[in-house]
């Protein structure tokens, strides 16, 4: 992948189809894909799905031209720069075995970052990150989104490095805290979407947001 991580060199993937299947259960964090409820599907995406479950290729290439740079951007948030692009193909490919089982009971896009989210989930399984367990609390910070408009060369260069800062520090967030931190202030999601996505209550994905946000800012300010 090209220097600054341009998910448009990411090269497309097409992959063999594999068995359909009925989506999984509610809440499932495997690898299995589920369908959870947010709002409702317009018949725009259930048409889509259902021309890829008839063997129309070109309807899945336009699910991957719609999503791929939101797909690639949690994978690089979650996972690390390193190991995006080849996480994204992952998630891709999951995405197109799994589709037929779409059933419209959450918009496709949500449904897809469940998708990304497991798939992130197994890659860091695999690297055998530990997990630090999380107590409830209450409460909601200002978030940290770097945010760069239209720089000259020499702020150009500070929000690069920047930009190396704030992925090294979520890469030192436990994974929950980094998930929902991302989400959030990165992807911009609302708390109920981030609850069903993650697949746990909103008071516990506030908490995470809260506390990812404060280690967040400790090790932002100890880099100051």
């Amino acid at each position: 992948m090209p220097a600054g991580g341009n998910p448009a060199a990411i090269p497309r993937v097409i992959p063999c189809r594999g068995p359909a299947t009925e989506g999984g259960p509610e809440g499932e964090t495997t690898d299995r894909m589920e369908v959870v409820e947010i709002g409702s599907v317009g018949s725009a995406e259930l048409e889509l799905v259902e021309r890829h479950r008839h063997g129309d290729t070109e309807a899945f290439e336009e699910i991957y031209g719609r999503f791929e740079s939101m797909v690639y951007g949690v994978a690089v948030r979650i996972v690390g720069l390193e190991d995006a692009a080849d996480v994204t193909q992952e998630i891709f490919v999951r995405v197109y075995r799994h589709l037929p089982g779409f059933r419209g009971r959450s918009t496709l896009k949500t449904w897809i970052y469940r998708v990304a989210l497991n798939c992130c989930r197994s890659r860091m399984r695999r690297r055998r990150w530990s997990h630090q367990p999380l107590a409830e609390e209450s409460g909601d910070a200002p978030g940290h989104v770097l945010e760069d408009p239209r720089p000259g060369p020499e702020q150009k260069a500070a929000g690069r490095e920047a930009g190396r800062t704030l992925r090294a520090a979520l890469d030192e967030l436990p994974r929950v805290f980094r998930e929902a931190v991302v989400l959030r202030d990165v992807e911009g999601l609302a708390y109920d979407e981030i609850a069903q996505i993650t697949g746990v209550r909103i008071g516990t994905v506030r908490s995470r947001i809260a506390r990812g946000r404060e280690r967040l800012r400790r090790r932002l300010e100890d880099e100051s």
